[in-house]
């Protein structure tokens, strides 16, 4: 065999970096690449946005709804559309709040400044890192490689977008360097992300406080009585101080202000 042949490094062989022997590499590249590029970018502190893929903005229900109605569509299409449209306040109450917030963090200091992170999909994450672009601002999306591929929105910035494969390495970069958190209406991703953020705070696996905002007190009280929880003694009535609930853009951007001026 000639002496001059190169034998690859370990890292640079495709078939070991991609079979389960090599998975705690991935793992760990799944938190050094994306500290090293925040760090690159300066995203210290984040505000994170979780809620629905499923949503659209207004203007799209809109058109959507009126095109199912010239089609003298069936009773359900139209009643689906109608839907669309209601929840798409959501959106836009979304986009309002992450325009909001970035504007106040862009005349904080720039250690001190907070910038949108979401998961980087559609729905109430296009929502937040697109009123973030709008006031001008950094916006970090959190992707996940999912089967039925979940693909980064029109509004995530491509130095700040990252694609994960493990699930808790993403949830672990929400919570990381989030000083705040707002949930938005949602499905089982979104209760997933409200419960077990809540989990860290109430066990103080995190050492830090994140105030975490309820976007939406409707539709969660419809969805889970957390109140009973306390009242049937499974969690504390103080854990109840763990969360707020908010239905307008201001009164959510006044729960997070207040709560990290206080906590400053």
């Amino acid at each position: 065999m000639s002496s001059h042949f190169q034998y690859p490094k370990a890292f640079e062989r495709p078939r070991f970096m991609n079979s389960a022997d090599a998975r705690g590499i991935r793992i760990l590249a799944e938190y050094y690449e994306p500290l090293q590029r925040l760090n690159d970018e300066q995203i210290w502190h984040t505000i994170v946005f979780f809620g629905s893929a499923r949503f659209i903005d207004k203007e799209k229900a809109t058109a959507a709804l009126e095109a199912v109605r010239a089609a003298d569509a069936s009773p359900e299409v139209i009643r689906a559309a109608e839907w669309k449209l209601e929840m798409a306040r959501y959106y836009e109450d979304a986009r309002t709040l992450a325009r909001m917030v970035t504007e106040w963090s862009m005349a904080l200091p720039d250690d001190l400044r907070m910038w949108i992170c979401s998961g980087g999909g559609g729905g109430i994450m296009e929502a937040a890192n697109r009123g973030a672009v709008e006031a001008g601002g950094k916006t970090v999306s959190l992707n996940i490689h999912l089967p039925h591929e979940q693909k980064p929105n029109d509004w995530a910035q491509e130095s700040l977008t990252f694609n994960f494969h493990y699930f808790f390495m993403r949830k672990f970069w929400f919570a990381y360097r989030a000083k705040a958190s707002v949930v938005f209406p949602g499905g089982f991703g979104t209760l997933d992300e409200l419960m077990e953020l809540l989990t860290l705070i109430q066990t103080q696996r995190v050492e830090k406080y994140i105030p975490v905002v309820i976007y939406g007190s409707d539709f969660w009280k419809r969805v889970i009585n957390i109140e009973s929880l306390a009242e049937m003694g499974t969690i504390s009535p103080e854990d109840l101080d763990l969360f707020a609930y908010a239905d307008t853009p201001e009164d959510a951007f006044r729960i997070i202000t207040d709560a990290l001026t206080l906590n400053d």
